[in-house]
Parts: C-alpha cells; sequence; structure tokens
C-alpha cells in the first residue's frame, strides 16, 4: 500500500507512551504505531456509525413498511 508522509502534532505524554512501545517492541518505529492507533480507531468508528444508524430506525415504522411490501407480493417459487 502507498504511504505519504503527514506532519501532526501530538501531546508530549503521549509521545511518550509511544515511544515507550516502540522501545517494547511492540511497533518498529513511531509511524507504525500511530498508523496501527489511527487504523483501529477508522475500523472501531466504521463499526460504531452502523450501530447509529440502526440506532435511528423506528422498529414499528420498519416493520409497517416491511409488511406494506409483502402483503401485495406473493413469494417467488423456485
Amino acid at each position: 500500500m502507498a504511504t505519504a508522509k503527514v506532519a501532526i502534532t501530538v501531546d508530549q505524554q503521549l509521545l511518550k507512551l509511544i515511544d515507550r512501545w516502540v522501545t517494547q517492541g511492540r511497533y518498529p518505529n513511531r509511524s507504525q504505531a500511530i498508523q496501527a492507533a489511527v487504523r483501529e480507531k477508522v475500523e472501531h468508528w466504521n463499526h460504531t456509525r452502523l450501530a447509529e444508524e440502526v440506532a435511528k430506525l423506528n422498529p414499528k415504522e420498519e416493520r409497517a413498511l416491511a409488511e406494506e411490501r409483502f402483503a401485495g407480493d406473493a413469494w417467488p417459487e423456485f
């Protein structure tokens, strides 16, 4: 995968933690530690976003729409 260089500002305490991870061998360098954190956050957000959208649905309205749709349709024969 192609990568691009970016400049970011990081809280000093957070940077110390990242450096500790690198020193402990959890990550080979700061860049990969930060990439892993961002990737994990994006994946978490994607899963959370779906749950948030589902929570907006009104179960009674969804059931009424489904029943309305299927009321006039015959099930296809196979």
